[in-house]
């Protein structure tokens, strides 16, 4: 049984095949349920954010039956496996290590990414498909990630993709000060676009959600105006900036609802960022006169700067994950040393277990202690040899030496002679 990590990202697919690789919150549960029947899968963790979809499990194959099921789930319409990432055993432990990290992400040590990696756990966990070896390999994984924001500056002035698009808006378009934004959904990246909002001083801050109540909630910490996603169109025109990331399957937002709004505005210009996977805004949006369209993988190249910026504490952060890499493959080496001697353990107290209740029964019976202990001795001794006695019988009509120089090594005094 081996571990494995396959999936895709930022790096290896577009915007436009990874939302349709992504998994909802909500469909995680009956994701991991269908994952777990297949019959090569022992346990499996399935992590989905905007920028990547990823499968960590401990299979009995090469990892195919995961790659077969990721390209049907959904059914992506592509030959998912030409943009695949492969990792296993000791390279997939790095790779969970780097992602906990921020290593691995479009913005360099952003902090999102560690939660995200937990809740995609306890999905796991909830859903009954997180066994002992997944869970010892994320517990150390958040270890690990904790550890390098301690002892380097990877986490110092945290950077998120929110605060990236907010940095975009200040320096491609308008004075934030004199511009309302329009912020649609009300989850982690919408709270943390309102709060970089905030402190950049814009001028009005529109709040539109499907839950209103979410919306007013939002609003009411940050100082702006909540709206029931049903209204976007009467406001819409007013938003000179449009920042959305909500968790739905099909846009929110379309191409004849900016058109509508644009000549409200008397094609005053608008900025539109599409932070969600899948996306928010319609494609085609982006061919309207008058429109700037950005998508996550637009924001690759407005965060690069950063990237360079945080390049020595990414340094040192991969060299404490390269350490606890190490240190985690070691352990599971000997966990695997190991099994042979929990295997022949168990083997015995089964053995024991057995002719113990045996004997306790002849005794109900009415035999005598004497008869009781002889049977129990006879039996127990026939049960622990048989199987030893048999493969050296094997390997001395085959002519095999390797396995009766093994035994003499396991009982060099012969019988009756022990010091415990």
């Amino acid at each position: 049984m081996s571990l494995h990590v396959l999936g895709i990202n930022h790096q290896t697919a577009p915007v436009a095949l990874r939302e349709k690789v992504a998994f909802a919150p909500d469909a995680l549960g009956n994701a991991l349920a269908s994952l777990r029947k297949l019959p090569q899968v022992h346990e499996a963790v399935l992590l989905s954010t905007c920028n990547r979809t990823e499968l960590y499990a401990h299979t009995d194959d090469d990892g195919r039956a995961l790659a077969d099921w990721l390209a049907t789930h959904p059914d992506t319409g592509h030959d998912l496996h030409t943009y695949l990432y492969r990792h296993r055993d000791g390279d997939a432990v790095r790779h969970l290590f780097r992602v906990a990290t921020g290593l691995d992400s479009l913005v360099l040590g952003e902090p999102q990414i560690l939660g995200q990696v937990k809740q995609a756990w306890a999905a796991s966990r909830d859903a009954g498909a997180l066994g002992g070896q997944l869970d010892r390999l994320f517990q150390q994984a958040f270890a690990t990630a904790k550890r390098a924001r301690t002892d380097t500056r990877i986490g110092a002035n945290p950077v998120s993709v929110a605060s990236t698009a907010v940095r975009l808006a200040q320096d491609s378009f308008a004075r934030l000060s004199e511009s309302s934004v329009l912020l649609i959904g009300a989850g982690e990246t919408i709270e943390l676009a309102a709060r970089h909002l905030v402190e950049a001083k814009a001028q009005r801050l529109l709040i539109a959600n499907r839950t209103l109540a979410h919306a007013q909630d939002l609003a009411t910490r940050h100082g702006g105006v909540a709206l029931p996603l049903a209204e976007l169109d009467k406001h819409l025109a007013e938003a000179d900036i449009v920042i959305s990331a909500t968790a739905s399957r099909e846009p929110v937002l379309h191409r004849a609802q900016v058109e509508h709004a644009l000549r409200l505005r008397k094609h005053r210009p608008m900025l539109l960022l599409d932070l969600a996977v899948p996306r928010d805004i319609a494609p085609d949006v982006s061919g309207l006169r008058d429109v700037f369209l950005y998508t996550v993988d637009d924001l690759e190249r407005a965060i690069e700067d950063n990237r360079r910026s945080r390049r020595e504490a990414a340094e040192q952060a991969e060299a404490i994950v390269e350490l606890q890499t190490a240190r985690f493959v070691e352990h599971l080496q000997a966990s695997g040393r190991q099994q042979p001697i929990l295997r022949l353990r168990a083997h015995g107290d089964a053995a024991r277990a057995e002719a113990l209740a045996k004997a306790q029964q002849q005794l109900a019976a009415g035999a005598s202690p004497q008869e009781a202990l002889e049977f129990l001795a006879h039996t127990l001794t026939n049960r622990l040899l048989h199987a030893p006695t048999v493969a050296l019988r094997e390997a001395a009509l085959s002519g095999d030496g390797e396995l009766p120089r093994a035994a003499e090594k396991l009982f060099p005094h012969g019988t009756g002679d022990t010091d415990a």
